[in-house]
């Protein structure tokens, strides 16, 4: 059964009945798109087998774009600017690169209550929340999965997303997850056309003038995830 909320409510928290914390794993310098969706996997299959624990996982990757299910060919605008992988995950064309806080999620809905739908709207609460904390207002936007900031000093109408989410899940694990806009190049994003969403705009903490680390950015990240699902573990 679905959860119903108002579309810009905080949904119910989905918090595991035994209280087990998921790893919190950061990783530093940039992680090659193809190691990371191996580690994906064969964290997957040891939380669906049970042998594993459940894993938020911190990285930044080189400039890349990723494909997801539904991606036209027709969004991929210079096919040669960067490498492009399939990613299996939900959606279309998006971009991965350095200052960008990318977050794996990797967690048993099984224990959290087998709510997809619920499960995306606790993804961009938390991030919603993480950057209200900054003073950013954001938002979901109705028809639209990844969150979003209005832009009046670039038209009335004006709204730019600052945070992408595609998820996917198997065996009820959930893999891939969000990427948050810190202070990647922006220019990398002309590539493609961005979630399929050619009438607005992407944005960044840096590009709305908020100068904060990735650091920093992580620390808010923890406090407000586990708001939304519980405790962590700081895991290397």
């Amino acid at each position: 059964m679905t959860t119903g909320f108002a579309e810009n409510s905080r949904p119910p928290a989905l918090l595991r009945s035994d209280k087990k914390p998921a790893q919190w794993q950061i990783s530093d310098g940039l992680v090659p798109y193809p190691t990371a969706l191996a580690e994906m996997k064969a964290t997957l299959e040891g939380i669906a087998s049970q042998t594993g624990a459940e894993k938020v996982w911190l990285l930044e990757h080189p400039p890349l774009y990723t494909s997801g299910t539904s991606a036209s060919p027709d969004d991929l605008l210079t096919p040669n600017r960067f490498e492009v992988f399939k990613s299996g995950r939900g959606g279309q064309f998006t971009y991965h690169g350095p200052g960008q806080r990318i977050a794996y999620v990797m967690l048993d809905l099984r224990q959290r209550g087998r709510d997809i739908r619920l499960y995306v709207r606790n993804l961009e609460s938390w991030v919603i929340e993480t950057l209200n904390a900054f003073n950013i207002r954001a938002y979901r936007r109705q028809g639209r999965v990844g969150v979003w900031v209005k832009r009046p000093d670039k038209g009335p109408s004006r709204e730019d997303k600052i945070a992408a989410i595609g998820v996917r899940v198997s065996k009820w694990v959930s893999f891939h997850g969000i990427s948050l806009n810190i202070s990647p190049d922006l220019s990398h994003y002309e590539g493609i056309v961005p979630c399929g969403i050619s009438d607005q705009g992407v944005t960044s903490f840096e590009d709305l003038g908020h100068l904060v680390s990735m650091p920093e950015v992580d620390l808010v990240l923890r406090r407000t995830f586990e708001s939304h699902f519980g405790p962590t573990i700081h895991t290397k």
